[in-house]
């Protein structure tokens, strides 16, 4: 797993690429070939969970709005 840098790197640029070409399915190909390279890296492996975590907090937030129900703490 040395090289997955380089890996990363190229995927980046192949999605560049083609989306410079515009062939917009190999750029998302090539985007999400660089996202799970980079999760599986040790600096990516936290990504998962900080995107978990957000999108809870972002449901939260939103669904006493969405629903109409009174947030918590007030009342």
């Amino acid at each position: 797993m040395e090289a997955v840098g380089v890996l990363i790197f190229f995927s980046i640029v192949g999605a560049f690429l083609c989306a410079k070409a515009r062939f917009p399915g190999a750029a998302i190909v090539f985007s999400l070939v660089a996202l799970v390279l980079f999760v599986a890296t040790p600096a990516g492996s936290g990504l998962p969970g900080a995107v978990a975590a957000f999108m809870s907090t972002l449901n939260d937030a939103a669904t006493p709005v969405l629903t109409g129900a009174p947030q918590a703490g007030q009342g």
